[in-house]
């Protein structure tokens, strides 16, 4: 290793590039028990995009009654006028969109659940009733030119209800696709996938006639399984890749949740394997080391800790 680089061996049957959905601004403060200041999220956003992060999801446009921690987002979108990325925005519902495009926001993202235990004890509401209610959200979003990205959690486990057979999530993904998400990104929310399984997942969605290129990973590491698992997905064609800086972040609603796939130790591998992302690894490291004492506790990130010499 050289300058904070390991050897580049590029591997046959991978993409050629990467992009990285960084996430940590979002899904990550999303999940601190105490709320980040405005001004220290508008700097990390402006920190991670110098380091050549190109999507930063910025915020979630939700009642802050559920997310306190994001209730700023109305005040912090206009301090971003000047970031150099794209800076998609989570909604819930048609309240939170109209919020999101009166700001400008042009690219924003619809949360669902593959499973029922999941969408009442985050929605309130069934599989059924949450894709009703993102039907005018997508579509409206659409009619205003904007993108819409489609998470749907717990792609693999649920913690109430186990292992959720890979039939019903394909289903369901066909479901949002259909409604007119642009992109999906698949949640391992509880981290409990392995490469076998997300391989069958792939599989399964090819079979739905969703289209790889409309696909992205979204990966927990809560068994250490969450690097193994991204290049499962790469090696079917997958080229976007949730991550949040320093691996910020969980989920609040399912407990045994533990943080996403840090975006340093992802970048290590890509940059391992010779596939470009656009990101400055050592700018990075930087800024999750700065965000982690603005959070008062080192980075859980393995690359992060070994570069910057932190302990655990």
């Amino acid at each position: 290793m050289t300058d904070g680089l390991p050897m580049s061996v590029p591997a046959s049957g991978l993409p050629a590039r990467v992009r990285i959905h960084e996430v940590g601004a979002r899904d990550g403060l999303q999940n601190e028990k105490a709320t980040v200041p405005t001004a220290v999220k508008a700097e990390f956003i402006h920190r991670l995009a110098a380091a050549g992060l190109g999507t930063i999801e910025a915020t979630s446009f939700v009642h802050p009654k559920w997310v306190p921690q994001l209730a700023d987002a109305a005040e912090l979108m206009p301090l971003l006028a000047d970031v150099d990325a794209h800076l998609p925005v989570l909604v819930p519902n048609e309240r939170g969109l109209e919020r999101a495009l009166a700001l400008g926001v042009r690219e924003i993202a619809v949360f669902g659940s593959a499973t029922e235990s999941f969408a009442k004890a985050n929605l309130n509401r069934t599989v059924d009733e949450s894709l009703a209610m993102f039907e005018p959200v997508v579509a409206r979003a659409r009619e205003a030119g904007a993108t819409v990205r489609g998470y749907l959690s717990m792609c693999f486990g649920d913690p109430w209800e186990g292992p959720v057979p890979v039939d019903r999530v394909a289903a369901v993904a066909r479901r949002l696709h259909d409604l007119g998400c642009t992109e999906l990104s698949l949640g391992d929310t509880i981290g409990v996938a392995t490469p076998g399984h997300v391989t069958a997942l792939l599989a399964a969605l090819g079979e739905q006639g969703i289209p790889t290129d409309r696909l992205a990973v979204h990966f927990h590491d809560t068994y250490g399984q969450a690097l193994s698992n991204t290049l499962a997905a790469l090696q079917q064609g997958v080229t976007v890749v949730d991550a949040s800086a320093g691996g910020l972040g969980g989920c609040p609603y399912a407990k045994s949740a533990t943080g996403n796939l840090a975006t340093e130790d992802l970048v290590w591998m890509l940059n391992g394997l010779g596939i470009d992302t656009g990101v400055d690894l050592d700018r990075l490291t930087a800024t999750s080391v700065w965000m982690a004492e603005q959070l008062g506790r080192p980075s859980p990130s393995r690359t992060v800790r070994a570069l910057s010499h932190q302990e655990p």
